[in-house]
């Protein structure tokens, strides 16, 4: 008898559990229970392998998406890392129950449905979130509609101009694409157009601001047939504020210290040298800093590549300014000195020729007045070969003077000139060329 009633009251515990395994929802507060067909299809006919309406009429998925972060965008790598909230939903003729309500069933279901084969086009790495459990949620409503919310964090590259650089406006997209199902299959759509993005204008990003952005539905033509796209296209405007503080003020903080050595003497050559150094190379290690933060983009000419180069070549030209400078007024006081020295030869030549007219006129005046017999005094005994030859130095001394006053037109005359000018055209060109940097770089 004891074993007989055990048998009894095992099948009764049994029975239950294999009746709720088959699909039916009990009411735990006593009410009658409800029959959902769909849960009966899952183990009774339904095949998770066959899309809706299979053989017939394409599946239409429509999509939302909610931006929960951007939390880096990558120049170096030219890619973003997202983290999205994807939702779908679609319409399952074969789970069409009864009534007008909707039920939240365990994610560990989707296993058993059928399922969109969304993938994310360009994404170099996504994974879906599984603390405490997998992120999903399935929605199944009366008339078989499904939705399928899923919280993926992916990263997907990004293509960007960085010609511009820091005052650059980049182009980003995400893009969800159906794997194997063509448009004859599946057809995607957005839920509420560009309604059916939310997030993006609450973002708060380090280095870019979310211009705007906008929804498109698309098509990608693949080898293997035409494959239906969505488009979520944003644009990212980099704020270039930090960049300014960082790099833009300490370059012209440096270009106008270079100029102090305009106002210093010539004769300092310790002083002028020091600072003209000094500058050249602080203003190599900025640039160096500045290309080191994106080391693989160095193929770029950047916007900031150009002003810094500009910058260096206003510092390397203060140098080279004094250098010239300097290198004049030694060369004019080394020329003093053959000029006094030539000036002193001219005269002791004159002194010369002089002495020797004035023997000429005594001898022809005492041939005259005196006559010997035995002694016949000639004017021709005079030697004048080195009077004649000191004449013709006379006249190479007064070409080569000629000479130097045709080479002194394009020559600096006075070195002091150098630096007068220098504190005006440095300046001004360096505004100029300012003016035509940021005019360019900000409007065109």
């Amino acid at each position: 008898m004891f074993c007989r009633y055990f048998c009894f009251l095992s099948l009764c515990l049994f029975f239950p559990m294999q009746r709720c395994s088959l699909g039916h929802i009990s009411n735990l507060h006593g009410r009658t229970t409800t029959s959902l067909p769909g849960f009966e299809n899952l183990t009774m006919g339904y095949n998770k392998y066959l899309r809706p309406y299979f053989g017939g009429e394409p599946v239409q998925v429509a999509m939302s998406l909610d931006i929960a972060s951007i939390s880096s965008i990558s120049e170096s790598d030219m890619d973003y890392t997202a983290t999205i909230y994807l939702r779908q939903r679609w319409t399952d003729p074969r789970l069409v129950f009864h009534g007008n309500k909707s039920f939240t069933l365990d994610a560990r279901l989707v296993e058993l449905l059928w399922v969109p084969d969304t993938y994310i086009v360009e994404s170099k790495r996504s994974f879906l979130h599984d603390v405490t459990v997998g992120n999903r949620l399935i929605r199944l409503f009366s008339n078989g509609t499904i939705l399928y919310a899923l919280r993926i964090t992916t990263t997907v590259a990004c293509n960007m101009d960085l010609s511009k650089y820091p005052m650059d406006t980049q182009t980003c997209r995400l893009q969800l694409e159906s794997w194997g199902y063509d448009e004859n299959d599946v057809i995607f759509t957005w839920l509420r157009g560009n309604d059916s993005v939310h997030g993006l204008e609450k973002l708060r990003l380090s280095q870019y601001t979310v211009e705007h952005y906008y929804t498109l539905v698309s098509k990608s033509q693949q080898e293997t047939g035409s494959y239906p796209r969505l488009i979520l296209q944003f644009e990212l405007r980099r704020n270039v504020l930090y960049f300014i503080l960082e790099t833009y003020v300490p370059s012209t903080l440096l270009v106008m210290l270079s100029w102090v050595s305009f106002w210093i003497t010539l004769d300092s050559v310790p002083a002028r040298t020091c600072i003209g150094v000094t500058t050249v190379l602080s203003m190599t290690t900025l640039m160096i800093g500045s290309r080191s933060s994106l080391s693989k983009t160095n193929c770029f000419i950047k916007a900031i590549d150009v002003y810094l180069g500009i910058c260096f070549s206003f510092i390397f030209g203060a140098l080279v300014e004094y250098a010239v400078a300097h290198y004049s007024s030694s060369q004019k006081c080394a020329a003093k000195a053959p000029q006094e020295g030539s000036a002193n030869e001219l005269t002791k030549e004159m002194e010369e020729v002089n002495i020797t007219n004035i023997l000429n006129s005594s001898i022809t005046s005492y041939k005259r007045k005196i006559s010997f017999t035995s002694i016949e005094i000639s004017s021709d005994n005079i030697n004048c070969g080195g009077l004649t030859m000191k004449t013709h130095e006379k006249i190479k001394c007064v070409l080569r003077n000629k000479m130097h006053r045709i080479i002194g037109y394009f020559t600096i005359q006075n070195p002091s000139n150098v630096d007068h000018y220098s504190k005006l055209l440095f300046p001004l060109f360096f505004m100029l060329v300012n003016v035509f940097y940021w005019a360019y770089y900000l409007y065109f």
